[in-house]
């Protein structure tokens, strides 16, 4: 029998219905030992499948115990899947690792992910470890890709409010179970619930870090029965919202949010009556926008109604709340950004 403490890490692995996926993953799990010599476990919970899953699970149980791993299997069988956050507890719970390794069960490890990951988290034992990673298919979200795998390990921290999640994708999370206890486990809402991105947001409150192995450590499934896209994008737009006004706009006297379009407005709509009080203007390029000269708040209850100022951005006030997305303005609001001088995490923060 196993104890807390006799293994080095635990693969944590939340199964359903993935037996179109499993063996590959399983067998990238088997491959870790090649460069990993501590110990291994993996702590696989399914989740009421309704496919192969379980039997491919049982059969690999031996394979990768002949590989020299601790293997601990177990499932729930309803008629409805009781969601990823409860799967990922309850493998965790089950575990005995000093350290947790999360994988998806429709994704691939490289054979050093363990090896890597397991280093850099002796150098920063307070941070949820992630790494770069592939696409498959290839060409599937491209631009969410270059931005995960291209951020500096400052931005890490600092576009943690963007609307592409955690800085460092969750199946390739790795920390010690420390960090994972600090936080206290995995939001059990079920399907629709950003589960991960409000672990995120958590982890950082208490203090936690993030580091990203630069190294592609992980194949990243892209495919439509994927969890992801049950989680609908105005929660994770409230969740965003909340957090960047209890963690940055809290600690501003005044700001401006730089787009005053149709993005910028409903950041501004969103806010709290006290921060929407803090706005000073809105900032563009747009001619005709600041031709306009302002935008009115009209679904606002005050007598007048708020008037914003629409200015040029190089006229503009820091801090900024930005609200243009990335990487598609061939270059142009990226150039804009970077002749103001100013330091990102200090003088602006991405909402884009």
């Amino acid at each position: 029998m196993q104890r807390r403490g006799d293994i080095d890490v635990s693969i944590i692995l939340p199964v359903y219905n993935a037996e179109k996926w499993l063996e590959e993953c399983l067998q990238s799990v088997l491959q870790q030992t090649k460069h990993f010599h501590g110990n291994i476990e993996l702590s696989a919970f399914n989740d009421s499948s309704t496919d192969s899953s379980f039997a491919i699970l049982e059969k690999w149980r031996p394979k990768l115990q002949d590989g020299g791993m601790h293997v601990v299997l177990s499932s729930r069988v309803a008629k409805q899947p009781a969601g990823v956050g409860f799967a990922k507890n309850r493998a965790i719970e089950q575990s005995h690792g000093k350290y947790l390794c999360f994988q998806d069960a429709d994704d691939v490890m490289e054979e050093e992910r363990i090896k890597l990951q397991y280093e850099a988290v002796q150098k920063y034992p307070n941070c949820i470890i992630g790494c770069c990673f592939t696409r498959k298919p290839a060409d599937s979200t491209q631009r969410y890709t270059k931005w995960c795998n291209s951020m500096s390990q400052t931005q890490l921290l600092t576009q943690v409010y963007t609307s592409n999640g955690p800085t460092v994708i969750m199946p390739s999370w790795f920390c010690s179970r420390d960090v994972f206890d600090r936080v206290g486990g995995f939001n059990e809402g079920g399907k629709g619930v950003p589960e991960d991105l409000m672990f995120f947001f958590e982890h950082l409150l208490h203090g936690g870090g993030v580091h990203r192995v630069d190294k592609n450590l992980l194949m990243y499934r892209y495919h439509q029965d994927a969890m992801t896209h049950s989680v609908h994008s105005d929660t994770i737009w409230d969740i965003r919202v909340t957090k960047i006004q209890e963690r940055v706009i809290s600690k501003w006297s005044s700001f401006t949010i730089w787009n005053a379009g149709k993005q910028g407005r409903r950041f501004y709509r969103a806010l709290s009556q006290e921060n929407k009080n803090k706005v000073k203007a809105f900032c563009d390029v747009d001619v005709k926008k600041i031709e306009k000269g302002y935008y009115t708040y009209e679904e606002s209850m005050e007598t007048p109604k708020p008037r914003i100022p629409i200015v040029h951005f190089t006229e503009a006030a820091k801090p900024f709340i930005i609200c243009v997305k990335l990487d598609l303005t061939g270059g142009n609001f990226e150039s804009n950004l970077l002749s103001l001088n100013l330091i990102e995490g200090v003088d602006y923060y991405h909402f884009n």
